[in-house]
């Protein structure tokens, strides 16, 4: 319970950091509408009552002199800031604030409050933390052209905002209560991202519902520390007590330990978001300079080579900057929680990706990052991208970006499978595939996984199994890539890590929840992709009206209710009843892969003969009831996602796990 509610929190809170910096078109339309001089932002007054930053109980220790850790800071003095935000907007039903003027305007009073006594912290940390004075300006464009609580309401929907208000109304001190606010936020913020009709607005949309929720639906209002407390994910230094009796008083403050204890933990993976976002913010700046730098540097001096004994290369940086085009931003052919991969040409004129990653803290340091790149660029397979080889480098030009780390594949001319199989942000399909392409892909990577977990010894787990990981080859075939988070398994064991790595959506229950790695991890995630595949839908869609965003428990839904023709895309619906009748069978092959209990899941081997109509489909076993939501939190890249199957106290998780 008490990883719910942490998770829980650091929803909101990322809510909050990743809302705020608003995007290049919202900076335009800020400055515009605060007015076209500098001194016009200079006069605009802050519309914000800031009274409360002096007297609401909010935890001030990461703020205090010597400031140890900015980061932590920031991510705190959003959240107070967040309080004043929802309190005009139950005051004066207006979101966030008019202008870029006005913006600026209350950052300057902002500071002002923090460093009169008695809180006494440093002038520098308001402009330290928000460098854009414009940032906290509303615009048309910021989700789905809602500037006013009339106008959220209008959006959203009556039954949005009444579970709103039923859910957010009452004291929410309680952690049950405070949960069912936050599921019943989330709710109606994918009604706003759907309205929108883009699924990169749904943080935006989002975070205007954390406000709606603290300044309008909360009887208490968002200057309360309990609602401060749950629906802003503000740490408190005196945790919320309103005892009515000695029972209620026991259970509150067992409730308040729980948050307490809590807290630190949020906070550590928190911090370790915002600084990952503040330091690609500071390398963007530098980025054209560094490239330039590095293209320079002589060709003479060092050489790429050939490991010793080993299929790879051990690449040179300046050979990988000079095929990439000084790594430059137009060769970017992908980008994720991993790292960026660039398109390039070796001097014999091979095409190659090279990925750069994002995270070089490899367990075990460069001995095991090499290591594990000796064995993947041994494993040969038909359905496998090869690694050529990799590249580790201490960037001496500048001492900020620290040590590097690049892989380098083989180039798959065709892309991603993602682009084939999902719509872009207009709706629209980039790329068709056929039904005979769709069965291709699927089995294609149902023998790639085989191999990985059966063809070499001792077995590997590839952990993070998603479209996007998917590449197509000229021949439109199939292959398995991005091994950087592969692990090999040990003989006879599960594999118990303390890195979950991976994305939400695709993770297994047992691995994400315990970290226990096994073959049917990935057996999960493959199920989740082929119900993708067979349906065109996202594994998470917080856009979707119905409110079930995790595609096993929408395809179960079909399926149970005698359905399972639904859950085919548009388009191979349209086939005869014979081809339609195998597309069910691999429907009904995802949703056994992606089953909760790890026991119900068939190997690689059986999903692959279940595909080819060599084995029958056994009848799928029931799932945990009830459903429900639960919200959870993907710290690789930020992403939001909802499991039925974890929301239930009835659950007993150990059933997992057997």
């Amino acid at each position: 319970m008490a990883a719910a509610w942490w998770k829980r929190v650091a929803i909101i809170v990322v809510a909050l950091v990743l809302a705020a910096p608003p995007s290049k078109a919202d900076g335009a339309n800020s400055t515009a509408a605060g007015g076209n001089s500098t001194a016009a932002a200079a006069a605009a007054a802050c519309p914000l009552d800031l009274g409360y930053v002096a007297t609401l109980p909010w935890d001030r220790a990461p703020c205090e002199p010597p400031v140890a850790n900015t980061t932590a800071c920031c991510m705190t003095l959003l959240s107070v800031l967040g309080v004043g935000l929802a309190a005009r907007l139950r005051a004066t039903g207006q979101f966030r604030l008019p202008s870029a003027g006005a913006s600026a305007a209350c950052l300057r009073a902002f500071s002002g409050a923090l460093s009169a006594p008695p809180l006494s912290l440093p002038a520098s940390l308001v402009p330290g933390c928000f460098p854009v004075p414009s940032q906290f300006a509303i615009t048309r464009d910021y989700c789905a052209g809602v500037t006013t609580a009339a106008e959220y309401a209008a959006v959203a929907g009556d039954a949005s905002v009444a579970g709103l208000n039923a859910s957010c109304g009452a004291d929410v001190t309680s952690l049950s209560v405070c949960t069912r606010c936050l599921n019943a936020g989330v709710g109606a913020s994918a009604r706003l991202t759907a309205a929108a009709g883009n699924s990169s607005k749904s943080q935006s949309c989002f975070y205007l519902t954390v406000l709606y929720a603290a300044g309008i639906s909360s009887s208490a209002g968002p200057d309360s520390p309990a609602t401060a407390s749950c629906a802003l994910g503000l740490a408190l230094s005196t945790p919320p007590h309103t005892p009515s009796s000695t029972t209620s008083a026991s259970t509150n403050h067992t409730t308040n330990i729980a948050v307490a204890a809590t807290i630190p933990i949020a906070s550590v993976l928190l911090v370790s978001l915002v600084a990952a976002l503040l330091l690609w913010r500071r390398k963007r700046r530098r980025e054209d300079s560094i490239k330039m730098r590095r293209i320079q540097i002589s060709e003479s001096s060092r050489r790429s080579r050939p490991r010793p004994n080993t299929g790879s290369v051990m690449f040179d940086i300046c050979e990988l900057a000079k095929a990439t085009g000084g790594f430059s931003e137009r060769n970017v052919i992908g980008r994720g929680g991993f790292g960026v991969v660039y398109r390039g040409v070796l001097g014999d004129g091979t095409v190659v990706a090279v990925k750069k990653m994002l995270d070089p803290d490899v367990e075990g340091g460069d001995e095991e990052f090499t290591n594990e790149v000796e064995i993947i660029s041994h494993l040969r397979h038909r359905n496998l991208v090869p690694l050529r080889g990799c590249c580790i480098t201490e960037a001496d030009d500048d001492p900020d970006e620290g040590k590097q780390m690049f892989l380098v594949y083989d180039y798959m001319p065709k892309g991603s499978l993602d682009q084939y199989i999902f719509p872009d942000d207009d709706g629209r399909r980039r790329r068709a595939m056929s039904w005979a392409q769709r069965r291709a892909v699927v089995l294609d990577v149902g023998r790639g996984l085989e191999y990985l977990h059966y063809g070499v010894k001792p077995g590997i787990y590839h952990r993070d199994i998603k479209a996007t990981n998917i590449l197509l080859d000229e021949n439109m075939r199939a292959r398995v890539a991005d091994f950087g988070l592969a692990r090999r398994s040990r003989e006879g064991q599960s594999h118990l890590t303390t890195r979950v790595a991976g994305t939400h959506g695709y993770l297994s229950p047992e691995y994400a929840l315990y970290g226990q790695l096994t073959e049917k991890s990935d057996v999960y995630s493959f199920g989740v992709l082929v119900l993708e595949v067979m349906s065109g839908r996202r594994a998470l869609d917080l856009a979707d009206p119905s409110g079930v965003v995790l595609i096993t428990d929408w395809a179960w839904t079909h399926v149970k209710a005698g359905r399972p023709r639904e859950v085919l895309a548009g388009a191979l619906r349209k086939e005869p009843s014979a081809v339609v009748a195998a597309m069910e069978r691999f429907v009904l092959v995802g949703i056994l892969c992606a089953h909760v209990t790890v026991a119900c899941r068939p190997t690689m081997p059986e999903a692959l003969r279940m595909l080819e109509g060599d084995m029958d489909v056994p009848d799928l076993p029931d799932r945990p009831q009830p459903f429900g939501q639960r919200i959870g939190f993907d710290e690789g890249e930020s992403n939001f996602s909802a499991s039925s199957i974890l929301s239930s106290p009835f659950v007993d998780f150990g059933d997992m796990l057997r």
